[in-house]
């Protein structure tokens, strides 16, 4: 069951991330037709996410600490690594500043503290 767990975590991780990267890009962005593409890929990772963590854990419990503390510095990190990667490729207006903000309100949204 460990193995299945971890793996969950990981997928939750890799889901949240790419929700919280959407989620910035669509403030960045002015053009409102690639601001909704930025907004259906946030809803759809935003939904896979929330049925990873239902399996993880019953959602009206709080994950362990050591859990958030873990997934919090993991979906950070990931964050953080692709919009560099985007602001590399020229994508401009990107606030790397709103990734601590947006990943704290993100993960007590989806109820894992």
């Amino acid at each position: 069951m460990v193995q299945n767990r971890n793996k969950l975590i990981d997928l939750f991780i890799g889901n949240i991330a790419n929700a919280i990267v959407h989620e910035i890009l669509e403030k960045a962005i002015e053009k409102e037709e690639i601001a909704d593409k930025y907004r259906k890929e946030l809803e759809l990772s935003w939904r896979i996410a929330k049925k990873y963590r239902e399996r993880i854990n019953p959602t009206n419990t709080r994950l362990p600490e050591k859990d958030y503390q873990y997934m919090k510095t993991k979906v950070t990190n990931k964050v953080r690594a692709e919009l560099i990667v985007r602001i590399s490729r020229g994508y401009g207006n990107i606030n790397v500043g709103l990734v601590e903000e947006v990943v704290d309100k993100a993960l007590k949204n989806i109820k894992v503290i």
